[in-house]
């Protein structure tokens, strides 16, 4: 069984890596989005269901559902929290993650959208880590016309992702997503890269 090589592409908020990961879309490149899959895990995994409900209480569920917001309110501010919040979910996005690589087998590559990533070969077992970018403002400008938050709550995201000076130590490849760069050109050439690189590889 021939495997795609697995290329992450991460990025801030608002910096534009599912636009990117559309474009690749329509070149017929798989793309699983691991933060939308793990929400949907979250809400449809009983081990998660019962795991969360333990630590969270019972309100981290409302209707049956994933209540997303009354989580973040504890998270937000309790990194201690948050980590074994994550390591209830992040298990299992690995495995359905494998288990999804491997229903694409023979093709040269996928891609896995996610936030938060590590480098390439680490924990999140991606070949090659691309990172989107884009200069805050322009980053903020794009949300406020998105989502329904403000300005303050934008900035308080930002500085809990992990800071561009990260993301540059884990990138192999990146893309520049601001008011000067085409993107296009920048996604087919790296679709060529990791197609030819994965088409070589034994």
């Amino acid at each position: 069984m021939k495997l795609p090589l697995l290329i992450g592409v991460t990025g801030g908020i608002g910096s534009g890596k599912s636009m990117v990961c559309r474009l690749f879309e329509c070149l017929d490149v798989p793309v699983y989005y691991a933060d939308s899959r793990a929400k949907w895990l979250t809400n449809h995994d009983p081990g998660i269901r019962e795991k969360v409900t333990a630590l969270l209480g019972p309100e981290a569920y409302a209707e049956g559902f994933y209540n997303t917001k009354y989580v973040a309110s504890r998270v937000f501010d309790n990194e201690p929290l948050l980590k074994e919040l994550n390591a209830i979910i992040h298990p299992v996005v690995m495995r359905d993650t494998k288990s999804w690589v491997a229903q694409n087998e023979g093709i040269p590559y996928v891609l896995k959208e996610a936030a938060i990533m590590g480098k390439a070969g680490e924990a999140n077992a991606v070949d090659y880590v691309v990172v989107v970018e884009a200069p805050v403002d322009l980053r903020i400008q794009r949300i406020l016309q998105r989502d329904n938050r403000t300005e303050q709550e934008i900035r308080a995201i930002i500085e809990r992702q992990v800071s561009d000076e990260h993301r540059r130590e884990i990138g192999d490849y990146f893309v520049q997503n601001d008011d000067d760069s085409e993107l296009i050109p920048q996604v087919l050439h790296l679709h060529d890269t990791f197609r030819n690189a994965g088409s070589s590889r034994n």
